[in-house]
């Protein structure tokens, strides 16, 4: 039973470095509906079962950390499970973007990321790809400047964590 919608072409965005979030040269990748939660009574399981089959692990379910932050060692895929939220990609003068179930969002590492609001129901299944390291950012001046110098060598995932090998996340990074 395939589990994700054909492979759209995704809305890529790119962040400027803000001297607070440094962003990174790859683009953010956003999957309008890539996996079809219709009708199905546990939409985390299918999320997750969706990035385990594509090679990206360490999950969790939670939601978004209310305040900016970003990952300057791993890129990290978020999908969403049940309700919405508005979440600012960037940084402070980056792009709010309205997120609902069976979005997903894949984030390169740098990329800052804040939930402005949420629905009550908000459930979002978080996985990373197998190499990196989770760090946990949140723009101080010593961060960034370990972070511009980790960031260019977080290796571009095998697999897209929606499309596998062939998903549009590995054309668009190794462009």
């Amino acid at each position: 039973m395939p589990i994700a919608t054909k492979a759209p072409a995704p809305v890529t965005l790119k962040f400027a470095d803000d001297g607070s979030i440094p962003n990174n040269a790859l683009p953010l990748l956003l999957y309008r509906g890539a996996i079809d939660l219709a009708g199905s009574p546990d939409p985390e399981k299918l999320i997750e079962k969706t990035f385990a089959a594509n090679g990206w692990g360490d999950m969790w379910r939670n939601g978004i950390y209310p305040y900016v932050h970003y990952h300057s060692m791993i890129h990290e895929a978020m999908g969403i499970a049940r309700g919405r939220a508005k979440v600012r990609f960037g940084g402070d003068n980056g792009a709010e973007i309205d997120l609902t179930a069976g979005d997903v969002v894949v984030l390169p590492a740098g990329t800052g990321h804040q939930r402005l609001t949420q629905s009550a129901e908000l459930v979002v299944i978080g996985a990373y790809p197998p190499a990196g390291k989770f760090n946990l950012c949140r723009g101080s001046r010593a961060e960034h400047s370990a972070a511009l110098a980790s960031i260019p060598h977080v290796p571009p995932p095998a697999s897209d964590p929606v499309f596998g090998p062939d998903g549009p996340l590995v054309a668009l990074w190794r462009a």
